[in-house]
Formats: C-alpha cells, structure tokens, sequence
C-alpha cells in the first residue's frame, strides 16, 4: 500500500502550463503503475495520463493528447503531470492514482490507492 499526495495546483490563465507533482509513501513504488484522474464539477472521474508500473507504456486521454505529459521518478517516488496549453475545460480537481503491477491502464476500477486531489483552474 502506498499512500499519495497531490500539490502543483493552482489558478492559471488560458494556454498556461503546470506541474502536478504526487509524492508516494510506504510500499514499494516501483511496483505500482501511477496515474493522473480529474474530476470537474457534475461530471465523472476520468483518467487523463497513466504510465505503468516499468515506466514503458502510457496512456493520454484523446483530449489532452500532445498537450500533457505524464512521468515517473521513482527514486523520488513520485510522478508527475505537465500540462501545456490548459484550456478552461481542463478545470479540475486533479487525483494520483496507483495499481500495483498494474500497465498503462484508463479505468478507474483498476486503481486501489489514491490521492486527495489539488484543484486547477484555467482562467479565460
């Protein structure tokens, strides 16, 4: 089991960048493969970034496809979300999630550990 927290959050304007950062503790986290989940106002937790567990395959969301970029260091046992171009449908609580062994996986049921979310919003 690994526990995890998100920070990087914060209010940007239209086509800025940020990085999310989520630190893990406990458990061994190069077993685990990582992801980013948002969740706006009234809608559904959706996955936007995974990478697995060896760091070889990810996963983007058709929306934030060549805009974010997801990556792993695990010897500081954290992952990260870069985000360029934010548009304000990228408005947000962004959540890290963990699967231990897991791949480069978008479903939400297949991940068991998780954040307490940092809020973006993009600003027009």
């Amino acid at each position: 089991q690994v526990d995890l927290v998100e920070s990087g959050g914060g209010w940007v304007q239209l086509g800025d960048s940020l990085t999310l950062s989520c630190v893990a503790s406990g458990g061994s986290f190069d077993e685990y493969a990582l992801a980013w989940f948002r969740q706006a106002g009234g809608k559904e937790r959706e996955c936007v970034a995974s990478i697995s567990w060896s760091g070889v395959n990810t996963y983007y969301h058709h929306t934030v496809e060549g805009r974010f970029a997801i990556s792993r260091d695990n010897d500081k046992m954290s992952v990260y979300l870069q985000m360029n171009n934010l548009e304000s449908e990228d408005t947000a609580v962004y959540f890290c999630a963990a699967a231990q062994w897991g791949s480069a996986w978008w479903e939400r049921w297949r991940y068991t550990e998780w954040g307490r979310g940092t809020q973006v919003t993009v600003s027009s």
